[in-house]
């Protein structure tokens, strides 16, 4: 069956339940349907570990009778299990507390216009290529020195699939997808000395992946470039955040900024619109609508139209995140972000990575986090973290177990420079974030 017509008798099952809810009682309803086919291929010392199938899908329905939302689920899509899950969730309705936040978004937000966004780029699922994919890639790892001497894997993942959403205000819309993606993790010794690092490679086209022999030999490389690392002392430097994770820290501006920690009051940006919290030359777009990358959608999880906006103004705090609840809580419009993020693209200084280096002087170069150390009411950031010491713009040694702490609103004013190659493997992109200043925390 072709894609289309797939998509299209999803919207005839939305559609059908939409009106059964109005028959029900139900005076709005909104319903989403999602379908997906995957493989994921997994090996581990060049053997095949583990080989999985995945054909899901399910519909939600949400029923508001006034001001009052009861919600179900079913896998199950017969008429008989789609009767009874509008049926439960206009019962579930009728006992659940009032509250005058709740409700479809606004129907003049609704989206209108769906071009096509380059997002479905099938390819067979094939067992035979995801094996090879993944076997390939650990290979490329274990071949490239000596001491790689263990592997906690290879995995390659190929997903097909759709989504459509509708709502009683008449949007019934709905796109397919595709992501494929290819990863890589293996573990080196020296002497007593053990370390571990990974690669990976993600796109809506296949064709777009690194290949397995780039992957490999990339974890591999992070992984031996580890051996030796040693603790360094308390100290406080610059911080420059590799790109592969200073989107992290972005991601705890998102938070800051979103409508639901707004309302709860539980945010250290609170009150801060039009506030300069980045350097003035830095600027943040979101472009939702960007063709091939994989935070791009016509419409957010409620059927609001996404479009672009400016997040960060020359350093100024130029928006709020919103969805239709949190935008009635705050007395406001949503603007497009139940479900998260779509496309930010962050400025930058054009600098190189090795320029970054050699701009901090001396400093730590940061390649890994952990640990959830951060306080988005305070903005108290402490993290644990592994990278490099850097002296005079040079790498000198691999460093680990050490903490780096600071205050998000600090470090957001502190950002001196920003790289000019993006890592676009998710809804950020961005490149290395060099900190003028920040604590660590050593032996």
């Amino acid at each position: 069956m072709q894609i289309d017509q797939q998509v299209a008798d999803i919207q005839t099952i939305v559609d059908d339940v939409l009106k059964l809810a109005k028959q029900k009682g139900a005076t709005q309803a909104e319903a989403s349907m999602s379908k997906v086919q995957g493989i994921a291929v997994s090996s581990r010392m060049r053997e095949v570990e583990n080989v999985e199938f995945t054909n899901d899908g399910g519909l939600g329905i949400s029923v508001y009778v006034g001001k009052h939302k009861g919600s179900a689920s079913t896998a199950d899509l017969s008429k008989e299990a789609l009767t009874l899950a509008v049926e439960k969730a206009v019962d579930i309705a009728r006992y659940t507390s009032e509250d005058p936040c709740t409700g479809l978004a606004d129907a003049e937000l609704m989206a209108t216009e769906f071009p096509d966004l380059d997002l479905y780029h099938p390819e067979q699922l094939d067992t035979e290529h995801a094996i090879k994919m993944a076997i390939e890639t650990e290979s490329a790892a274990m071949d490239y020195d000596k001491r790689i001497t263990n592997s906690d894997g290879a995995s390659y993942n190929a997903n097909l699939g759709m989504r459509v959403y509708g709502n009683t205000h008449g949007i019934n819309a709905g796109y397919p997808s595709s992501r494929y993606s290819l990863s890589c993790m293996v573990i080196g010794g020296d002497n007593d000395d053990m370390q571990r690092d990974y690669a990976y490679t993600v796109s809506r086209k296949a064709s777009d992946l690194l290949s397995p022999v780039q992957v490999g030999e990339e974890a591999a490389e992070n992984t031996v470039a580890r051996l030796g690392a040693r603790k360094i002392q308390t100290a406080k430097v610059p911080v420059l955040m590799h790109r592969d994770l200073a989107s992290s820290l972005f991601g705890h501006y998102v938070s800051a900024i979103s409508g639901g920690n707004l309302y709860r009051r539980s945010s250290f940006l609170l009150d801060k619109l039009g506030q300069q919290v980045f350097p003035e030359w830095l600027t943040v777009e979101e472009k939702p609508r960007l063709k091939g990358a994989l935070a791009s959608s016509n419409f957010d999880n409620e059927g609001v139209a996404t479009r672009d906006m400016t997040i960060v103004d020359n350093g100024a705090l130029a928006t709020y995140l919103y969805t239709t609840y949190s935008a009635r809580k705050l007395n406001t419009k949503s603007n497009g972000h139940a479900g998260g993020i779509h496309n930010w693209l962050v400025g930058n200084t054009g600098q190189s990575d090795a320029e970054l280096l050699k701009t901090m002087g001396t400093g730590l170069l940061v390649t890994e986090l952990m640990g959830q150390g951060v306080n988005v009411v305070t903005g108290d950031y402490s993290r644990g973290a592994a990278g490099f010491w850097v002296e005079n713009g040079v790498i000198q040694y691999p460093v680990h177990e050490v903490t780096i702490a600071g205050n998000l609103k600090d470090m957001f004013a502190g950002i001196q420079a920003i790289g000019a190659t993006q890592d676009t493997r998710g809804s950020v992109h961005t490149g290395s974030v060099l900190i003028n200043e920040m604590r660590i925390a050593g032996s």
